[in-house]
């Protein structure tokens, strides 16, 4: 009895891996700008769909580019939930080739033809798009205005 009662949270561990979820997750996001912190907060984000003027809706939850298999948290949809709570902006074009937004516009900061905002997690550039990446809970994300 006590065997199946040591195994029985790996066993649901194991398929929360494999399923995926999208349970709401608390992150901190951070957004640096050329000129400094332009946000900073604790987020609790969920994959969903993400509107944008220039990008139009589209889903921003982890399933994007078959990444995950089903709905997860991500950095983008971070992103959008925390610009909805503390009422700010953000702008991002829609790539159909990628599936993924790319972020543009921060609180009226551009990227324009010389930076872009790059998105890291724990420290770390992500490898795939921000509607790609799934989040865990207490993820450090970060969107960096980086020069070229």
């Amino acid at each position: 009895m006590g065997l199946a009662f040591a195994s029985a949270p790996s066993i649901a561990a194991a398929q929360e891996r494999v399923t995926g979820t999208n349970h709401p997750v608390k992150v901190d996001l951070r957004v640096e700008g050329p000129d400094g912190l332009l946000f900073k907060g604790k987020i609790r984000t969920k994959g969903h769909e993400v509107t944008t003027a220039t990008g139009g809706t589209h889903r921003c939850d982890g399933t994007n580019g078959g990444i995950n298999p089903s709905a997860v948290p991500t950095p983008t949809a971070a992103l959008d939930d925390a610009a909805r709570k503390r009422h700010f902006t953000w702008d991002g074009t829609w790539f159909a080739s990628f599936d993924d937004y790319s972020v543009d516009t921060i609180k009226n900061v551009s990227g324009g033809a010389s930076a872009y905002w790059n998105i890291s997690v724990n420290g770390t550039s992500t490898p795939v798009g921000g509607c790609q990446f799934k989040l865990e809970p207490g993820d450090a994300v970060a969107f960096t205005w980086t020069a070229f």
